[in-house]
C-alpha cells in the first residue's frame, strides 16, 4: 500500500467514525482530495486508491493537471478565490466550483458554462466568522444572492461552502459550521433544494461532520505538508 493509499484509509476511517458518532448513514460525507501543489503522480495514487473527487485552487496550475488526467474519471472541484477575468476556465473545465461569494461571478460561470456539458455545481461562499480577509459573502447577504443565483442557467446550486476562521475554541468553531447548516435550512425553508454543506479540513472535520457537512475538504492529510515552493 502506498503512503496516500494508506492516508485516504485513514482519513475515511475518520470520516466513517464521525458519521457513527453523529448518528448519520454511512456515505453521507464525499471526501474532496484537496489536490493543489501536488503533482499529476499523486493524484493518480489517490485515484488507484479509490478516490475520485479533487480540489484545486489556482487555475494556472489546475488546468495543465484536469488536461493531462482527463480521461481518469475523475470529478473536479474548484475550491479557491474566483476572480472575474477568472470564469471561463473554470466553466469549461470544473465540475463544481465552491466559492461564488457574487452574483456577478455566477452570472459569468452561468454565460460560459458549454452547453454541452451538465450544470455546473456550485455552492456559495459564506464568511461565517466575519474576518475581513476572508473570502465569501455576510450571512445576511446569504438569501437573495442564493435565489438569484438558484435562477440562472447552466448552474446547479448545491449549497454553502465555509472556511471558519483557525482557532483551538472547539466551541466556537462548532458555532461556525451550525451557523452554515442554519443557513443552508433556511434557504430550503424559503423554497430551494440545497442538500450540500462543504466544511471542514483535515485538523476539523469530526466537527463539521457533527454539524452536517456533506463535503469535507482534506488536503495534508491524504498528500502531507505542501511544497510551499509551488504555492
Amino acid at each position: 500500500m502506498t503512503p496516500i493509499a494508506a492516508n485516504l484509509q485513514a482519513v475515511n476511517a475518520r470520516i466513517a467514525a464521525a458519521c457513527a458518532a453523529a448518528s448519520r448513514p454511512p456515505g453521507t460525507v464525499t471526501l474532496l482530495a484537496v489536490s493543489k501543489s501536488w503533482p499529476e503522480a499523486s493524484i493518480l495514487a489517490a485515484a488507484a486508491a479509490g478516490q475520485g473527487d479533487f480540489g484545486e485552487s489556482y487555475l494556472q496550475e489546475a488546468l495543465p493537471k484536469l488536461d493531462a488526467l482527463a480521461d481518469a474519471g475523475l470529478e473536479w472541484h474548484f475550491i479557491g478565490p474566483l476572480q472575474s477575468n477568472k470564469t471561463r476556465p473554470v466553466a469549461e473545465h470544473f465540475d463544481w466550483v465552491h466559492s461564488v461569494e457574487r452574483l456577478k461571478i455566477a452570472e459569468r460561470l452561468s454565460a460560459q458554462r458549454p452547453a454541452t456539458r451538465p450544470p455546473l455545481n456550485v455552492c456559495l461562499q459564506v464568511n461565517v466568522s466575519g474576518e475581513a480577509s476572508k473570502s465569501g459573502c455576510a450571512p445576511a447577504e446569504i438569501m437573495p444572492l442564493a435565489h438569484a443565483v438558484a435562477t440562472l442557467p447552466g448552474l446547479r446550486l448545491r449549497g454553502l461552502m465555509t472556511i471558519p476562521e483557525p482557532t483551538e475554541d472547539e466551541t466556537l468553531l462548532r458555532s461556525r459550521f451550525a451557523l452554515l447548516r442554519q443557513l443552508r435550512d433556511e434557504l430550503n425553508d424559503s423554497g430551494l433544494a440545497l442538500d450540500t454543506l462543504s466544511m471542514g479540513m483535515s485538523d476539523d472535520l469530526e466537527t463539521a461532520i457533527a454539524e452536517g457537512a456533506t463535503i469535507v475538504r482534506v488536503g495534508t492529510a491524504i498528500f502531507g505538508i505542501r511544497n510551499q515552493e509551488s504555492l
